[in-house]
């Protein structure tokens, strides 16, 4: 426990250290859509100060932080972009449009609770698009839902990553184009 006169201390020393910083960079939050080379594609968070809602488009790009030891764990691109079981959608990136697409679907089942590495999400296939009976297995890591949805036929056709969840990063910058720190919150363990 630090005594008054130490926390005035770390206090005025913060404050100075501040105070010659100057230019400081901003904090964005996306979720990867997409990943060519070291440039990932996102769809930013709208919501910051709440529950994340990614639905800021045009998505941009990124240049991952040139120092490796400024970022954890490479993220994985996906196009699911949101499964709202209680409204019956599903919203994923349409790369060929560049944008956001919701579409209705039809419940066929549904386990909530089920973390990454439950083995029910390995042993489901996830995404797995079954064409000759018109659904679309799928698992969610931000609901922890996985799910087998019923969609209209013209969806059936989409890419196999349309389905695939993309991880969620958070980035510190002073150019947007370039991230200075970077760090996967999907596959961050905290506590």
């Amino acid at each position: 426990m630090l005594t008054s006169k130490q926390w005035l201390t770390l206090v005025a020393g913060t404050m100075l250290l501040l105070a010659g910083c100057g230019d400081f960079g901003q904090v964005e939050q996306g979720l990867v859509v997409a990943t060519e080379g070291n440039v990932l594609t996102l769809i930013l968070d709208s919501n910051p100060r709440g529950d994340a809602s990614y639905d800021r488009t045009p998505a941009v790009t990124v240049r991952i932080p040139e120092d490796t030891d400024q970022m954890g764990p490479a993220p994985a691109a996906g196009k699911l972009v949101k499964l709202d079981t209680e409204a019956s959608e599903v919203t994923v990136y349409n790369a060929a449009e560049q944008r956001l697409i919701t579409i209705g679907f039809e419940l066929v089942e549904r386990e909530g609770g089920v973390y990454p590495d439950d083995a029910r999400v390995a042993a489901s296939g996830a995404p797995k698009v079954d064409a000759a009976n018109r659904t679309v297995t799928l698992y969610s890591p931000r609901t922890r839902e996985l799910v087998t949805i019923t969609v209209p036929d013209e969806y059936l056709s989409l890419p196999a990553d349309t389905w695939q969840s993309g991880d969620e990063v958070r980035y510190y910058f002073r150019d947007p184009a370039q991230a200075l720190r970077m760090m996967n919150v999907s596959q961050t363990r905290i506590g």
